[in-house]
């Protein structure tokens, strides 16, 4: 394991808290109280529900749009972090901001449901029926349903890359862009027993395998999981739009993150890969200050520029 980027070296000092049963209840229940912060006075911030899918819920979404754009302009849906079993739009609310601003775009934040209540494919049923939302709802919400892109954190870029699978199997809506930020994307990575954690924060190995089992609703490993699911257990990945993935060297889910990358290009999908020296899984939220986090924003930012804005 390399030794922590020299910016995150304070890392060594945050505890790893195992999620299981009983903390997930508690950390879901927490991040459920989140609200959101003031709208800044250059955004619009609406909190709408929308219809779910059929026979489940309507599906909360958090819309950031600069007051100073005009007319027809991209989107980005996106998908906040948590494991799958915890988590808030409320937590990428600052992003989702920065996103929508230094973009001149719509970020549509989705807040889907969550395990062990709702595995798999609940979440990602909630994600498809929001993209279908924004596409019919397109002319009203002044969003160009050519240029809309997907993306999320952890579990919520795991969502992305099986929403991207999902659109193109069913003909679906069709995203311009995946946008990956250290994608959960491998139940089987959960069974692996030669993991260096020395230089690991914030997400083990264990949390690891009880936040699969938790969405998938049986072992990890098992024989037929779907790769809406677990993305990267799908063998064929022709046709899906290209990708940015961003991972660090200290994080669980780099090996899978680089294989996945590797793997959309021999498929033909373009994909640009950025892996960041001694980073671990979240390391971009107790450290936004330093400049390697805004690096990694930075280059997130233009991916997303230049996948929505090719003519610029």
């Amino acid at each position: 394991m390399p030794p922590l980027h020299p910016e995150l070296s304070r890392a060594r000092f945050l505890p790893t808290p195992p999620v299981r049963r009983g903390t997930a209840g508690l950390l879901r229940w927490l991040t459920s109280k989140m609200r959101p912060g003031p709208a800044p006075e250059d955004m619009r911030v609406e909190h709408r529900t929308v219809p779910g899918p059929e026979g489940a819920p309507p599906v909360e979404v958090w819309i950031h749009r600069p007051k100073a754009v005009e007319g027809t302009a991209p989107a980005l849906l996106w998908m906040h972090g948590g494991g799958h079993v915890m988590g808030h739009p409320a937590q990428d609310e600052r992003g989702n901001i920065a996103f929508a601003r230094d973009l001149g775009i719509t970020v549509v934040a989705v807040r889907y449901r969550l395990a062990p209540r709702h595995p798999a494919p609940a979440g990602l049923e909630d994600a498809y029926a929001a993209l279908n939302w924004i596409v019919d709802n397109a002319a009203d919400l002044d969003v160009d349903p050519g240029r809309i892109a997907i993306g999320g954190a952890s579990a919520g870029a795991g969502l992305a890359a099986g929403l991207a699978l999902m659109c193109r199997d069913r003909g679906g809506p069709a995203p311009a862009f995946q946008l990956l930020v250290y994608p959960m994307l491998d139940d089987r990575t959960a069974l692996r027993t030669d993991v260096d954690t020395s230089g690991m924060r914030l997400w083990s190995p264990a949390s690891n395998r009880f936040a699969w089992g938790a969405y998938l609703g049986r072992p990890v490993g098992s024989e037929g999981i779907s790769p809406y699911a677990a993305p990267a257990r799908r063998e064929d990945l022709t046709g899906l739009p290209p990708a940015w993935i961003g991972v660090g060297t200290n994080d669980l889910f780099h090996d899978e993150d680089v294989a996945y990358a590797r793997r959309l290009e021999e498929a033909g999908v373009p994909c640009a890969l950025t892996i960041v020296p001694g980073a671990f899984h979240g390391f971009e939220v107790q450290f936004a200050g330093t400049e390697v986090v805004r690096a990694f924003r930075r280059e997130q930012t233009e991916a997303l520029r230049a996948a929505l804005f090719p003519e610029r």
